[in-house]
């Protein structure tokens, strides 16, 4: 995440390590674009090759927790919060432990009341299993781990389709109300406007099955000079 248009959670202590990858080639993704849609083909050609940064040593908890902490800050203040938080727990933030913390403490550290009470129902929901170890959520589809992770107080769906890009490796995640796309789309195709949701989703056909890597290469187009 870009949190810019980035989705960089900075990696903390690790509840689990399973490995993981990309779920799919990207030479085999851009291929398929630059054949399907001449625009996107221009853009990857100006853009250059596929460098995503991904976050595959995160915790689904830990994924969420990080993005909780990051919401509405800038990438300092956000990364400084996080830090004081983390000190709180020593090695590792273990959901028990953060559920039954005082929340003075977390308050302390930077948190607003809001994420207090959000990061509180994050623990208490990987307790109950509502987030789950990351092997439960590899066998699950995109539209699945929407529904089950927005259930946590504080995150919606765009947080989960930047788990489902950086975090998970999904091949084909658009994230319609995603600023930075939608930038990227109203420079690189030359629209009027920005485009609304409905006629991204739209566009996003041509892309599919690897609409990702699409999101990508529109975030790298959303920083580029157009003038």
């Amino acid at each position: 995440m870009y949190y810019r248009f980035n989705t960089r959670y900075d990696a903390v202590s690790l509840c689990i390590c399973i490995p993981m990858s990309l779920q799919y080639k990207p030479e085999t993704a851009r291929r398929r674009l630059k054949n399907a849609d001449p625009v996107m083909a221009r853009l990857i050609k100006r853009v250059g090759p596929f460098k995503m940064e991904t976050e595959f040593e995160l915790s689904p908890f830990e994924a969420l927790l990080r993005a909780i902490v990051h919401q509405q800050l800038s990438m300092a203040s956000a990364a400084a919060i996080h830090k004081r938080v983390t000190a709180l727990f020593g090695k590792e933030i273990k959901p028990r432990t953060l559920l039954n913390m005082d929340a003075d403490r977390l308050r302390r550290a930077g948190l607003s009341r809001a994420k207090v009470l959000a990061v509180k129902d994050l623990a208490a929901r990987r307790l109950d299993g509502t987030v789950p170890e990351l092997s439960v959520l590899q066998s699950e589809s995109n539209e699945a781990i929407i529904e089950r992770l927005c259930a946590v107080r504080g995150v919606g769906q765009w947080t989960v389709e930047m788990m489902l890009i950086f975090r998970l490796g999904r091949p084909d995640v658009l994230p319609l109300a995603d600023l930075g796309v939608r930038k990227g789309y109203h420079f690189a195709y030359g629209t009027d406007e920005l485009p609304t949701p409905a006629e991204l989703s739209e566009a996003g056909l041509h892309w599919t099955p690897y609409r990702s890597v699409a999101s990508w290469y529109l975030w790298r187009a959303s920083e580029l000079d157009w003038s």
